[in-house]
This record gives structure tokens, C-alpha cells and sequence, in this order.
């Protein structure tokens, strides 16, 4: 919901993922680290998931609506998921399983078995959200294909501490409470603590640089020399 505030970022986030969808783990976190990427650390936390921001790039007037609609009612927006959730779990699709804990109450909360390993969930809402026809087997409605394992590598972007307090509507990521709206959309900045990385020289590089710089010094000897040369023949031709 957040990423979807920076709707213009999302298509060039999306070609990178894809780009480097070989990577995962600290090679995927130095990766981001070292290209600098511009984007806004939400879009950047997307990165580990390809298909996700895939999806967001291939429909980019359902994005930026679920990003306008954020900004401008987020209460609505956290209410109609959780109107959705229940629809979902009273139908007896939503359950949990060996990837998600579902917890069932007046907020449907939906955490990972394993805190450092997301799963991506995959579902037709024509589905997942109508009551099933008699007989109708509901258990494999939705599939989790895929998982993602965010450990401490990927703690600067907000993973491991970022929750929903549904009852006040509150999303806080990277412990602290995501407060964008439509009013200071142009101005606001989330305290991420997202740290670029410049890389040290390489070997190559500083013997580059001592090369260069022996060889300037032997150009600047070589520029006093030849201005003595020629004073001494201006002094010659003078005398």
C-alpha cells in the first residue's frame, strides 16, 4: 500500500527485480545497495518480490488508484481489506496452513509461520471472496507458490519490523508509523534508515591511480625541464 503512493517509480522497479531475479539474500541487499537505487525505500522493499511488483507494473490504474485511495481515505482502504478478509476466511478459504498463521477476530491478522519467510499468495477474488457452491472443495483456492527469505540483510528497508495496528489504522514500517497522506504527499519522507554503500577501490583501481600519478609526476619534470631549456636559449640568443 505504500509503494503504490509512488506509483511513477514502479515500472522501473519492476524491470530491475526482473533484472536480477537470480539474486536473493545479502547478495540481493548489496545489489540494491550498490546501484543506488532512487526510489522510495517502500518501492525498494518490493525488490525481493519480482512477481509483485510485476503485477503492480501491469496494471498501473489499479496502482495508482490503490495509491491515491491510500493517501486520501486509508482508514477506508484497511477497513474494505479487512471486510474482504472475512468474507475469505467465512467462506472457509482462508485458513491457516504451513506458510501463514491466520488469526481469526474482529481484525483477520495473516502472519508468516516463520517471521523471515514471506510468501507470496496467489488467488482468483471471483473466487476466494463468493460463497462456494454446494460440494465445492474450497482448500486449494489459494496457493502460495513462493517464498522469500528476508533476514537481517534486508532490516534497513523495514522487514521484521513492520505491522498493521488495525484497530487504529496505523501501518508502521520500520517501527515507525507510516504517516503519508494527500496532503503532505509532496513533502513527506519516512525516517527509513536505508544506507548506500560506496564500495572501497578495487585493487586495479588504486594501482590505476598510483600509475597516473607517477605518470604525472614524470610530466611535470619533464615540463620544468624543457622551460629551463628554453630560458637557457632565450638567455643564449640574448647575449
Amino acid at each position: 500500500m505504500a509503494a503504490a503512493t509512488f506509483p511513477e517509480q514502479i515500472p522501473d522497479a519492476a524491470r530491475w527485480a526482473d533484472q536480477h531475479h537470480y539474486l536473493s539474500g545479502e547478495a540481493l541487499s548489496n545489489a540494491i545497495m550498490e546501484d543506488n537505487v532512487p526510489w522510495d525505500p517502500s518501492v525498494q522493499a518490493l525488490l525481493p518480490f519480482p512477481s509483485v511488483l510485476d503485477t503492480m507494473a501491469s496494471n498501473m490504474g489499479w496502482t495508482q488508484d490503490l495509491g491515491n485511495a491510500f493517501l486520501a481515505q486509508h482508514e477506508d482502504v484497511m477497513d474494505a481489506v479487512q471486510r474482504m478478509r472475512h468474507h475469505a476466511y467465512d467462506y472457509g478459504y482462508l485458513r491457516t496452513n504451513s506458510d501463514i498463521f491466520v488469526a481469526p477476530g474482529p481484525f483477520i491478522e495473516i502472519r508468516p509461520v516463520r517471521a523471515e519467510f514471506v510468501v507470496v499468495p496467489s488467488y482468483d477474488p471471483a473466487v476466494v471472496f463468493v460463497r462456494p457452491r454446494l460440494g465445492f472443495v474450497v482448500g486449494g483456492a489459494i496457493r502460495f507458490g513462493y517464498g522469500v527469505t528476508l533476514g537481517v540483510a534486508f532490516r534497513p528497508w523495514g522487514w521484521g519490523l513492520n505491522r498493521i495496528a488495525w484497530d487504529s489504522h496505523a501501518v508502521f514500517i520500520n517501527n515507525v508509523r507510516w504517516d503519508r497522506n494527500w496532503g503532505n504527499r509532496a513533502v513527506y519522507v519516512h525516517p527509513y534508515e536505508v544506507r548506500h554503500v560506496v564500495p572501497a577501490p578495487r585493487v586495479e583501481d588504486r594501482h590505476e591511480l598510483e600509475q597516473r600519478s607517477e605518470k604525472e609526476r614524470e610530466d611535470e619534470r619533464a615540463g620544468r625541464a624543457r622551460a629551463e631549456e628554453h630560458r637557457d636559449e632565450r638567455r643564449d640568443d640574448h647575449h
